[in-house]
């Protein structure tokens, strides 16, 4: 599986992905809900609030639109996923996943200008396919090789936060799928013909 997931694949597996906890990936969001008593990591800095910069959010946004473009509907861009991908990496990641989840930016950047000379918000869009496909091979292979422990590849954090970020966006909701916020009743047979938009999950 090299390929990044089509804007229907998406819509086809978001929903089971939305509701597992490990779409976060393993961080504060589920602080809350651990043991009383657990140990859990010690809190951010308050030197952490200034995480992202403008070329970090800028970057992210490509990232996000490469992974989700706009085709028929809008991209990831026009859903602002770029902002809430800082957003949830510095509120409710722990510091080392946040560090790993910047160093997967230079990463992405460096490997950019080795392979067409140009950082990745100024390379070109079949550049950018070319390398996110190739990391996404990378972090599917170490997914399914790395010990449960290990800590999670960057791309997979990114893509992750991709896909929640548009697909709970209005933009995702209202554009890319459908939405009723006040269902008249539960129709679990509801016919679907192929090439129609999922229906949004009215739970978020």
């Amino acid at each position: 599986m090299t390929d990044l997931l089509t804007r229907r694949e998406a819509i086809l597996r978001v929903s089971a992905m939305l509701g597992g906890a490990a779409l976060v990936g393993q961080t504060a969001m589920l602080a809350a809900c651990s043991p009383e008593g657990a140990k859990a990591p010690a809190p951010k800095a308050p030197a952490d609030e200034a995480l992202f910069t403008d070329s970090d959010l800028a970057l992210l946004d490509e990232i996000a639109e490469t992974i989700l473009p706009e085709t028929s509907t809008p991209g990831a861009k026009a859903a602002g996923v770029g902002a809430f991908m800082a957003l949830m990496v510095k509120d409710a990641y722990y510091p080392p996943d946040q560090a790993i989840f910047h160093e997967g930016m230079a990463a992405v950047d460096a490997r950019c200008r080795d392979a067409s000379g140009r950082s990745f918000t100024a390379a070109s869009p079949a550049d950018r396919l070319k390398l996110l496909e190739a990391l996404d091979a990378e972090q599917f292979e170490a997914m399914h090789n790395q010990p449960p422990d290990a800590p999670r590849h960057f791309f997979r954090m990114m893509k992750e936060l991709a896909l929640l970020g548009y697909f709970t966006s209005e933009v995702g909701y209202n554009q890319a799928m459908r939405y009723v916020e006040t269902p008249g009743r539960f129709d679990p047979c509801a016919p679907y013909a192929p090439g129609e938009k999922a229906w949004a999950h009215p739970g978020f």
